[in-house]
């Protein structure tokens, strides 16, 4: 009777610290190592590529990429004032990557060039195709900007649009499905997916490059929400990209942990280690001089407000080290979520045309 008592009341007590156990909430921020912002202009030159270096190291292990890449226009349609060429390239890494290339017909080539790189939004479908969507002015994306005399490009991401169903898992396989089996493959690779993205991007611009009715001098990179991220992240890493607007999908990786934000991005957003060695501000460093406008609503969930004024004045920081401050700019709009509103893209075609739209002599 005893022992039975006894071991009623062990398993109460098992039961009790069950619930206390499940009340229990672990701890999911993150912080990483302070990242030390440059006193001097002196200072960040010697600093600067052993930064790039580290966080190229965090990319993983890639394939080197194709230089030049095997690419080819394989459609070529004349739509009156401007000419879309469909292309694909090569990526080096068992893929070949489909994209747009929309050409004015006005003017005189060079031409300067934006890249476009597209959102996610769970449209697995449309990717490069955002280009000829009534979105976010009146006009058509695309249409808008090659009409104001620029090239305009845009490839499919992994997973999106014409590369949709090409995953590991075969053609059964599509969008959130297909971008989590990506992921997979990729990190036993040593990598990952969105590493792989910026890879992509990165060849793109070889690609854009190899063409002689590019200005190499006047190339421009925006996006919005997963677009932004790739767009920043490509200005980083290629210092050929002569200016960059970032639409949402902007702050530090430290305050989206504290948010407890982590559902707010899909998986594409993180890297495996990159907190152990820094944080956004480390990245946006590597744009300085370079023209950089940031657009970003205070109540976007996936850019907690905290961390976007932080990356804003660490950024401003570092164009003031090389005396122009003008060539940097971080707006917060009021009231704005994770959109794309029409303010925000008369702002985006406003700084490329300050930036770009003149030839530097």
């Amino acid at each position: 009777m005893i022992r039975a008592l006894a071991f009623s009341l062990a398993l109460a007590g098992g039961a009790q610290g069950a619930t206390s156990s499940t009340a229990f909430s672990p701890d999911w921020t993150l912080k990483a190592p302070p990242f030390r912002m440059p006193a001097t202009l002196a200072e960040w030159a010697t600093r600067r590529e052993d930064v790039r270096r580290s966080i190229v190291e965090l990319l993983g292990d890639q394939p080197r990429r194709p230089v030049p890449p095997d690419g080819a226009v394989v459609k070529r349609e004349d739509r009156g004032d401007y000419v879309v060429e469909t292309f694909r390239f090569d990526n080096g890494a068992g893929d070949r990557v489909p994209g747009y290339l929309l050409l004015p017909k006005a003017g005189k080539p060079p031409y300067p060039a934006l890249v476009y790189l597209h959102y996610h939004g769970g449209e697995y479908a449309l990717g490069k195709e955002v280009l000829f969507r009534d979105w976010p002015g009146e006009e058509k994306l695309g249409e808008e900007l090659v009409r104001c005399g620029y090239a305009v490009m845009c490839i499919d991401a992994y997973c999106f649009g014409a590369r949709r169903g090409r995953g590991p898992g075969g053609h059964v396989e599509t969008d959130a499905t297909e971008e989590m089996s990506t992921s997979k493959y990729f990190l036993w690779k040593g990598t990952s997916l969105f590493a792989m993205m910026v890879r992509d991007d990165l060849v793109s611009i070889d690609y854009l490059l190899s063409r002689p009715e590019i200005d190499r001098s006047r190339v421009g990179a925006f996006g919005m929400s997963m677009g932004s991220t790739r767009a920043w992240w490509l200005a980083a890493l290629d210092d050929r990209i002569a200016a960059v607007v970032a639409v949402a999908c902007l702050t530090r990786y430290e305050d989206l942990a504290r948010a407890r934000a982590y559902g707010a991005h899909g998986i594409y957003f993180f890297m495996p280690g990159f907190m152990k060695r820094f944080d956004t501000e480390a990245v946006l460093s590597l744009i300085a001089p370079r023209p950089f406008l940031t657009l970003t609503g205070n109540k976007d969930d996936g850019s907690p407000v905290s961390g976007v004024a932080a990356l804003n004045e660490s950024t401003a920081s570092v164009y003031r080290l090389f005396r122009k401050p003008a060539a940097f700019r971080g707006v917060v709009y009021s009231g704005v979520g994770h959109e794309y509103t029409t303010e925000m893209w008369r702002e985006t075609i406003e700084w490329f045309d300050r930036h770009l739209a003149t030839k530097t002599p």
